[in-house]
């Protein structure tokens, strides 16, 4: 008895650790098997919420709320394989998310990131709509769920998430069940038509934290192991020459497109107005042509998420009348003027003719050229850790008319 019972503990599966061949091919570990190191709360330092360590195993103790019960991996992931052991208790509701973004005005990780769901569906007090089920991509994307392997509440599965340059797919017990492109016409469709409708930053972004959900139930997490994949780069119009497809305005001033131009024009309400690309681009380089027929004062913003009603929040490279700092930098709802153009340069913008501004965004480091004259060159740390949208600003106070065509970016 005691050869066997040693037999079998040693033939059992070692878990939380990384084969050869796995560290080999890029795998990590997100979870050691013995501490929470690198997790916190979502929106804070440390980690205080409802999570520990028993046997091996990250415990949910099912303290967990609508509000609050969210741990984050202190890591920001953009492309990869992610796979994870996970089980729920009888009636449980649980989830793993990917592209969490943080900022004071998100509450809640949902709101931002797209979420697997994990969930006793038999066992579940209530009743579900499929878009509430286990395994679906929730809210937006379901798996067949008549041919999906799922074991019942107190086993074991396993979850797979590929997710490359926006092809997803999901996996349950070794079985591919969800394939979808993220940011595509069906993907926005369904963003819009449904639960997602007034969350306009909901997935965004292209890069985020991992986070796991306690939702008020005990669940059990184990093998938390990513591998990232690389980045691809691409070329977009992001201006069709025909219509507005591809961008969303807020506000109430006016947006139009004219003689295979795009206008933006000051409308009776004489406040802020936005057009804002439907995507969010970090690293890239974007050209756009201007002509400013009235007062010039616009901008495009980069890097930019929009809160509630027409406020675009993030960093604007400046399009301004002669003597206003053309291509330099400025922060809306927060710190201003970060870098103003030299005065001996504000006589390379054209008055009333076409201008070219070229935006160059790396990481922490921007650049602007106006009329292929380099305008200004700043490195920040803010806007670093920014992610967002390209969008283009009418100014308040009224009397602005721009043209603006050839808009073109490079992701880098």
């Amino acid at each position: 008895m005691v050869l066997f019972g040693a037999f079998t503990a040693c033939s059992e599966k070692p878990q939380n650790v990384l084969t050869e061949e796995e560290k080999a091919a890029g795998w990590q570990l997100l979870f050691d098997g013995q501490t929470l190191d690198g997790w916190r709360d979502y929106n804070g330092q440390t980690l205080t919420g409802p999570w520990e360590v028993v046997d091996g195993v990250i415990q949910a103790d099912g303290g967990g709320s609508d509000e609050n019960g969210y741990m984050v991996y202190d890591r920001i992931y953009e492309n990869f394989e992610l796979q994870w052991d996970w089980k729920i208790s009888k009636g449980g509701n649980s989830g793993l998310l990917y592209h969490v973004v943080e900022r004071p005005q998100y509450k809640v990780p949902y709101v931002t990131g797209p979420e697997y769901q994990l969930i006793d569906d038999k066992g579940f007090a209530e009743p579900l709509e499929d878009w509430q089920r286990c395994g679906v991509d929730y809210a937006m994307y379901l798996p067949d769920f008549a041919t999906m392997n799922v074991r019942p509440a107190g086993e074991w599965n396993t979850s797979k998430i590929v997710f490359d340059n926006g092809h997803v797919e999901y996996y349950m017990n070794g079985q591919k069940t969800i394939e979808f492109e993220a940011w595509s016409d069906d993907w926005f469709e369904r963003k819009n038509s449904g639960k997602w409708e007034n969350a306009p930053e909901y997935g965004l972004a292209r890069k985020g934290l991992i986070c796991l959900q306690d939702h008020g139930y005990p669940a059990w997490f184990r093998n938390i192991k990513i591998r990232e994949l690389p980045r691809k780069t691409e070329e977009e119009e992001l201006f069709n020459g025909k219509d507005l497809t591809g961008w969303d305005a807020y506000g109430t001033e006016q947006w139009y497109v004219q003689d295979s131009l795009l206008v933006c024009e000051s409308g009776p309400d004489k406040q802020y107005g936005y057009l804002a690309t439907r995507k969010y681009y970090n690293d890239f380089e974007l050209t756009a042509d201007f002509k400013q027929e009235a007062d010039g004062n616009s901008g495009i913003f980069i890097r930019s998420f929009v809160e509630e009603g027409a406020k675009v929040n993030g960093w604007q490279v400046e399009v301004a009348p002669k003597g206003f700092d053309t291509g330099g930098i400025y922060e809306s709802y927060g710190r201003g003027w970060l870098i103003q153009i030299p005065d001996d340069r504000e006589h390379f913008l054209k008055e009333r003719e076409w201008n070219t501004m070229r935006i160059r965004v790396v990481g922490n480091q921007v650049t602007t050229w106006l009329n292929g004259e380099q305008m200004v060159d700043i490195q920040d740390e803010k806007i670093g850790a920014g992610q967002g949208r390209i969008a283009l600003q009418i100014h308040d106070g009224g009397g602005i008319k721009v043209l603006w065509r050839n808009i073109r970016v490079k992701t880098l």
